[in-house]
């Protein structure tokens, strides 16, 4: 039967995994999982987070445990960091039984994300204006618009069956770049080089980078440098699949 700590390490864990999957930060992974065992009388907490595990340690006079997690699945829901954050607060200041953690934390997880058609309606919002702001007409636009709605999708599919990133932005890029040029090729714009990149901007790492940055200031190094590196990977495979597309479609014409 485990012991009062092993199920508070466990149920800590789950915490700070819950918030490295939706996109929180190691440093904040790391106050957190401390400051809840502080809370809970644990005299020596140590926790090393990277995007890809939590390794944590707990001791006392008692008795010594280490658990580990290995994290496989990560995305960005910034609501559900915060209302995971808040949570940790919460945890810190009344010190609930960890039956009442377990619900509230089954409950946040529980929540559903933003509905499909909303994901789409800001996908192709987003493609629409950086198209504009780039100096696009409103035709072109339309085409990113186009090239958002067609492409969403597809990249949804390709993340539900856990694709690499990798070949998930090769294909992404590959599809917006043939999708921009059929646009130009029925007369819809002709301004491809400006489709491209305005539809391009939802698949850039912006977060990635900014999180990488905000690991490496915290001097968390090789975090931050984890991410940064995922973060080329990923610009480097959008500009495969663009250049890709390019590449055939001259070969074809």
């Amino acid at each position: 039967m485990k012991s009062d700590k092993a199920k508070l390490l466990e149920l800590t864990l789950d915490i700070g995994r819950a918030l490295l999957e939706n996109g929180a930060e190691t440093y904040r992974v790391e106050e957190s999982i401390s400051r809840i065992m502080t809370a809970y009388g644990v005299s020596k907490t140590e926790v090393f987070a990277i995007p890809a595990c939590i390794i944590t340690s707990i001791s006392d006079d008692a008795e010594n445990l280490t658990k580990v997690e290995r994290i496989t699945q990560r995305s960005t829901n910034l609501d559900r960091v915060t209302r995971l954050s808040n949570l940790s607060r919460l945890i810190c200041e009344t010190k609930p039984d960890m039956h009442t953690i377990r619900m509230e934390l089954d409950r946040i997880m529980a929540q559903p994300t933003y509905p499909f058609f909303l994901q789409m309606a800001a996908f192709m919002l987003v493609a629409s204006a950086f198209t504009v702001v780039l100096g696009g007409d409103i035709r072109a636009g339309l085409a990113a618009a186009l090239c958002g709605l067609c492409t969403k999708p597809v990249i949804d599919l390709l993340v539900r069956f856990q694709t690499n990133v990798f070949f998930t932005n090769i294909i992404g890029g590959a599809l917006i770049a043939a999708i921009a040029l059929v646009a130009a090729r029925f007369g819809l714009s002709s301004q491809v080089d400006l489709i491209i990149i305005g539809t391009l901007m939802n698949l850039v790492p912006g977060v990635a980078i900014t999180n990488s940055m905000r690991d490496i200031i915290a001097g968390d190094f090789v975090s931050g440098l984890t991410k940064l590196t995922e973060a080329v990977i990923i610009a480097v495979a959008i500009a495969l699949g663009t250049g890709l597309t390019f590449t055939v479609v001259n070969h074809l014409l």
